[in-house]
């Protein structure tokens, strides 16, 4: 049998600890997708490890539910089977069911078009005309330490994150707490603030995505372990609420950071931002 990569690793752990665990609960405590630590475990478990994956339900519940949803003509059936890509650190190729969609779908309706109102004299510089299109305002998406940037979570809650600051080396703050670091390893804590300023509640760690860039394009991702005195970020940002947390990293001692970066998703995109760490 292959040994298990990095992460793989640290989900055999922290199942190890437990003995018997719901799959949502490791992925919490190791800031990931719950859907990847499923599609891990499965494929574990396929390997011949001693461990099974399993869902528990109430029977009678799921029967009534199926009822009522087939009685009002919203259960279509089992979802079509089809690939569903799952961002990996490791070497094991996963593939997900894809789900269709649930209901009927919805026809475009054409959206009557709004009075355009002008300010200003004619061909001046505060004179909007209703004829062209209206420039959109650019929200930056880089900046250096202590800058707040803003972007749009999956659920489209509008975010503004700040990097705070990034401690490196951290080594003392983590022996403090308690863990040891191998030869030639150091630690690097990055404090973030994360704000919610829209009406949508935020429901992912605020850190799940946030990784250290390295002068050689490499991302490292944060270590699976919280520190006393510098707390982690806790699942969750309600409208309006501003929290705040400690993300850890364990890297090699002589690589060098030159990005700090967040995301919503595993990979990059539009919402990517990314702070610069000069030295």
């Amino acid at each position: 049998m292959v040994a298990p990569d990095p992460v793989d690793a640290r989900l055999l752990a922290v199942l190890a600890e437990s003995g018997r665990a719901a799959v949502h609960e490791i992925a919490q405590r190791l800031g990931m997708d719950p859907r990847e630590a499923a599609m891990r475990l499965i494929t574990l478990s396929g390997s011949g490890l001693p461990l099974l994956v399993g869902v528990e339900c109430d029977p009678n519940g799921l029967r009534r539910a199926l009822a009522n949803a087939a009685a009002y003509g919203n259960y279509m059936g089992p979802p079509p089977s089809g690939p569903y890509a799952v961002h990996q650190s490791g070497p094991h190729p996963v593939q997900q069911q894809q789900y269709g969609p649930q209901g009927p779908i919805s026809q475009p309706f054409p959206a009557q078009p709004q009075p355009q109102q002008t300010w200003g004299p004619p061909q001046s510089a505060g004179w909007v005309r209703a004829d062209q299109p209206q420039p959109k305002p650019v929200v930056s998406r880089t900046g250096k330490i202590g800058s707040a940037l803003e972007a749009d979570s999956l659920e489209g809650a509008r975010l503004s994150i700040q990097l705070v600051e990034v401690v490196d080396p951290a080594d003392f703050l983590f022996t403090a707490a308690g863990y040891k670091l191998a030869e030639g390893e150091r630690a690097v804590v990055v404090h973030t603030e994360v704000t919610n300023t829209s009406q949508v509640a935020y429901t992912s760690l605020p850190d799940m995505y946030l990784v250290l860039v390295t002068k050689t394009g490499e991302t490292v991702t944060k270590a699976p372990v919280s520190l006393s005195s510098r707390p982690a970020h806790k699942l969750g940002v309600q409208p309006g609420e501003t929290a705040g947390g400690h993300s850890v990293f364990v890297l090699p001692d002589a690589t060098e950071i030159i990005q700090v970066r967040w995301s919503v998703r595993p990979e990059v995109d539009l919402n990517t931002l990314v702070w610069t760490v000069e030295d």
